[in-house]
């Protein structure tokens, strides 16, 4: 490709890019370029709205170009406070480092392994609050280049003390940390979300002073979530994983607004989103949980889930197979809904009951009922399903 289709092909959906004269400048020199990406392990699985910044670091590397990868062992323990009105509950170290397994696997579904650099913040970062002198005096050092006015101009403390939040010292270090990743990596072009812009920008910022030539900054949109109103995260429950069950996927999938559908279209495939809009919105939904389920399990386990939800969902029917539950003795229904794997709580089954979300061979049950053990199906939700065998 030439030069100004590859900038076309890196600069398509882009929200921020500083600057489009250094982008160019950078990939007309004919360097590898070191791109880097940082993900906070806070939660165990990747979800969609991580492929849609994933996949711009797959463009680059399809150029031939190296994904650094950097896991945030150490800023998971910090919280970013990007797009936050209260401070991140605090991570235990033993949760990110399981977190963390997850992500560098889960990322090569979208990430060529072989270009690919994977690294790990604390590596850098923990000599900070370590005992060694040359740690603490780098921190010195870079705490001095950052002054507070600067830290204070972003959009998310500014809110937050408006409203009479508070903002911890520790949140004010968060883009401090993250910008020296870029130090330590010595990166070419950072992207991440769009929401991410003021902690790319301290990145340029630290390089400058550490004299670097400073990094090129790009963002992409942020996923909305399947609800159709907050950004896709596991913390309002509306997000798609890279590692959900494909039937799971799918019916999640056909659960997203009709409008909502053709972002998803342009952010997380290559399809025409114009000649998408000319199809029945029902068939461009399948088509798209479709090829969702085909890029993270594959072609055949999509056409298995589609059958799945047509038949339990478009004709009201039973799956013919489904997992199997054994019941030794008589209990609360909510129980039940635990040891059976269908909640993950006593608290979110009496939820789900008071919902009308379960149901009994088909039968609604909203009463915490005593049951007793007999075959039958126990349903929550659209799309999950126990056969209960005694």
């Amino acid at each position: 490709m030439n030069t100004n289709t590859i900038m076309q092909t890196l600069k398509r959906g882009i929200v921020d890019l500083v600057s489009d004269e250094e982008l160019l400048k950078k990939i007309s020199s004919g360097k590898k370029l070191r791109i880097k990406l940082g993900v906070d392990p806070t939660s165990r699985d990747l979800h969609l709205g991580h492929s849609v910044v994933l996949g711009l670091l797959r463009r680059f590397q399809d150029l031939g170009h190296t994904a650094v990868l950097i896991i945030g062992d150490f800023t998971a323990q910090v919280g970013d406070p990007s797009g936050r009105d209260s401070t991140r509950p605090v991570i235990d170290h033993d949760t990110v480092k399981k977190n963390a397994e997850t992500y560098t696997t889960q990322a090569f579904k979208v990430l060529d392994r072989a270009r690919t650099e994977v690294r790990f913040n604390s590596e850098w970062l923990k000599p900070f609050t370590a005992a060694p002198a040359d740690g603490v005096a780098e921190l010195i050092t870079t705490a001095k280049s950052v002054t507070v006015s600067r830290l204070l101009e972003r959009e998310d403390f500014k809110s937050r003390m408006k409203a009479g939040s508070p903002v911890s010292l520790l949140e004010l270090l968060y883009p401090v940390f993250q910008g020296y990743d870029s130090v330590a990596v010595k990166a070419d072009i950072e992207i991440g979300g769009q929401d991410q812009i003021f902690n790319l920008l301290m990145g340029r910022d630290l390089q400058k002073n550490y004299g670097q030539v400073p990094q090129v900054v790009m963002t992409v949109p942020l996923l909305v979530g399947t609800d159709g109103e907050k950004k896709m995260g596991k913390s309002y429950n509306n997000y798609v994983a890279f590692n959900d069950h494909p039937n799971d996927m799918f019916g999640k999938m056909m659960s997203v607004p009709d409008e909502l559908m053709y972002a998803y279209y342009g952010l997380l495939t290559e399809e025409n989103v114009d000649e998408v809009r000319g199809q029945h919105p029902m068939e461009a939904k399948k088509r798209l949980a479709g090829l969702i389920v085909a890029k993270y399990h594959s072609d055949d386990e999509a056409s298995l889930a589609r059958q799945h939800f047509e038949t339990v969902f478009s004709k009201k029917e039973m799956p013919s197979e489904m997992e199997t539950h054994r019941v030794e003795k008589a209990g609360r229904l909510s129980y039940l809904l635990v040891t059976s794997g269908l909640c993950k709580g006593t608290n979110e089954a009496r939820r789900m009951l008071a919902q009308g979300a379960v149901r009994l061979d088909g039968e609604t049950v909203k009463d915490d009922i005593v049951f007793e053990p007999k075959e039958c199906v126990l349903q929550v939700g659209r799309r999950q399903f126990r056969k209960l065998l005694v």
